[in-house]
């Protein structure tokens, strides 16, 4: 596992939404299914795209509208070979919050039937 990984797979770390101009534009992102969150206290800042987990984010407590209340972002994605969940807590007055990765089944531990299913997709003819 890499060390960035590592890192913000313990604890909470500072985020931010700077990819958007305010929180309609996140909001339409939000209506898209993919968000993109910056990790700010890492060298340079990490960024990382996600397709939206509905079932696992919380929409609920926000206000787009009044730029008020809180949003909870959840998808999973890959970082530096390892599959991950993005889960960020971002405040919609300000765009930023706190976030953290949830470690998922290591790429290096997919079982054979996986890798059989995986080569398969990638053979099938449409």
């Amino acid at each position: 596992m890499s060390d960035l990984v590592e890192r913000l797979s313990n604890g909470k770390h500072p985020v931010a939404a700077e990819q958007y101009q305010d929180c309609a534009d996140l909001k339409q992102s939000i209506e898209r299914d993919y968000v993109l969150v910056r990790f700010t206290e890492t060298q340079g800042g990490t960024e990382l795209g996600f397709k939206l987990d509905k079932s696992r984010s919380e929409l609920n407590s926000a206000d787009f509208e009044n730029a008020s209340g809180t949003v909870r972002l959840a998808g999973e994605l890959t970082l530096d070979y390892q599959r991950v969940r993005c889960i960020a807590e971002i405040d919609l007055a300000t765009l930023q919050g706190e976030g953290q990765l949830e470690l998922l089944e290591s790429s290096t531990q997919a079982t054979d039937a996986d890798d059989l299913a995986a080569k398969e997709s990638d053979t099938t003819i449409h």
